[in-house]
This record gives structure tokens, sequence and C-alpha cells, in this order.
């Protein structure tokens, strides 16, 4: 029973201290903070079912990941939260772009302002190369998702970066080289930015068509530009959800890092 409605019940006569506790009551009442949103939701769109998370950079520490102090690729979420501190938790962490034979990542990649990896612009097969392909960066509180020729050029301040292909967004259009009626159906995960500033991840719970996820992103989550992370290996990590997918060793990760236990 809410506070104002106990003290009223014991109260309910004349009493000479009954506003006083009305009136802290009252204030008890304004005080209490709302209950946190859920930054993890399932979601279903044209019969496909998906899992999206959203971050605001603002606020959120959203960083990369891939090796550890002793220089060999973390692999793993539990890798990712075993390198924390330990007033840190691990609330989030998906694979963040594709990555070779030693789980290194192929394209650009930046981590404590650091560029561990420079930008792949060589031409080639599958589909990092189905060019424009793209970047996902955080720095000084703002995230973004934008063509890698673009990242090269403007040189946004990046604490963390990585990158992938191909874009699914580009501008508000599904990339030119992804099309309607595609029929090849895989698990996919990827990144945007929607029209208020926050990053935004989504993961396929089931096989989709690179279309059908694209656009996902440009009609139901809003981002005017997104970026393709993966598609076999695709995992995720939230607590909330009760989800901590178990895949192949992963090569760079992102996630989402608070205080407390």
């Amino acid at each position: 029973m809410p506070i104002l409605a106990i003290l009223k019940s014991l109260f309910g006569r004349p009493h000479p201290h009954r506003a006083v506790f009305l009136c802290l009551a009252t204030s008890l009442s304004v005080a209490a903070p709302p209950a946190l949103a859920k930054a993890c939701e399932d979601m279903s769109r044209d019969g496909k079912h998906y899992t999206v998370c959203k971050f605001d950079p603002r606020h959120d520490d959203i960083r990369t990941f891939w090796r550890g102090p002793d220089g060999a690729p973390l692999g793993s979420f539990s890798g990712v939260a075993a390198t924390l501190k330990p007033v840190e938790r691990l609330a989030f962490a998906m694979n963040a772009g594709m990555y070779d034979r030693d789980n290194a990542p192929v394209g650009l990649y930046i981590e404590k302002a650091e560029e561990l990896r420079r930008a792949n612009t060589r031409s080639g097969a599958g589909n990092f190369h189905l060019k424009p392909n793209g970047v996902f960066y955080v720095g000084r509180g703002r995230a973004g998702v934008v063509e890698t020729s673009a990242f090269l050029k403007e040189r946004p301040a990046a604490d963390y970066a990585t990158q992938s292909g191909p874009m699914l967004v580009i501008a508000g259009k599904i990339h030119p080289r992804i099309h309607a009626d595609g029929v090849s159906e895989k698990s996919r995960n990827g990144v945007g930015v929607d029209r208020e500033g926050m990053a935004v991840f989504a993961i396929s719970n089931e096989p989709v068509t690179f279309h059908a996820f694209a656009d996902l992103f440009r009609d139901a989550l809003r981002c005017d530009n997104a970026l393709f992370l993966d598609g076999s290996v695709s995992a995720l990590y939230a607590p909330e959800l009760g989800r901590d997918d178990f895949t192949l060793p992963l090569g760079p990760m992102i996630g989402v890092v608070v205080k407390g236990k």
C-alpha cells in the first residue's frame, strides 16, 4: 500500500499532527525515483523476432574490447567481464565486426583513443567489402555510424570505433546493393544511431534477409544510418533478459560498463 494511503488510514480522524504526516508522505511519494527502463527488449516485425538494446552515449559507458592485458584476444563476453575493475560490471555486450583467423579485426579498430588497426579500404569478396562499408564510433558523448570514406575524411573524435560492412542504411536509404527480393536468410546483428542520438544494437533471433534487417533499422528503429556487424557468429550478452549467447571465439566486441557489482 502507498505510504500516503497507510498514513491516511492511521490518521483518518482529526489529529494535531495529521498535516505533518500527510506532508511527509506526499514529499516521500514525490521524491521516489521512477523505475529504470530496461535497455534491451524483444520485438517482432513482419513475423521475425529480434532483440534490441539502446544506450545513450552521453551517459552510458560504451566501449570496444578485443585483447586482454596479455595481448591475447579475449574471445568471449566472460573474457571481457574478467578485464573490468572490481567496481565495474558488464551490462551488455555484442560481437562488433568481422575478424580474421587470429581473431583480429579486419578493419579499423580503436580502443581507448588508440588506433590498433588501420581502416581497410581494399576491395574484395564477402560482406565486409560490399561497399560502402562503415564505422561505428563513440567519442565525447556522441555515437555515430558513417561510411568508411567519410570517417577517414572527417576524422570525428573517437575513443572507441570498429569498422564492418556493409552499411545497412545510408542517410535514410537502404544500401543500394541490398535488394528486397533477396532470399538468403541468416542470423544477423548490427548497430545504428537513431534520431535522438541513441546507439541502437539489434540482433535477429532467427534467420532473416539483409533487406529485412536493414528495414528494421530504418523504419522500425528510426536509424538514418546503420551498420551490419556480422552474421553466423552473431551473439548477445544481455543479463537483464537472461541472455548470454555462446558462439565461436570472437574478435572485437562492444560492451556497456556500469558501476557496481
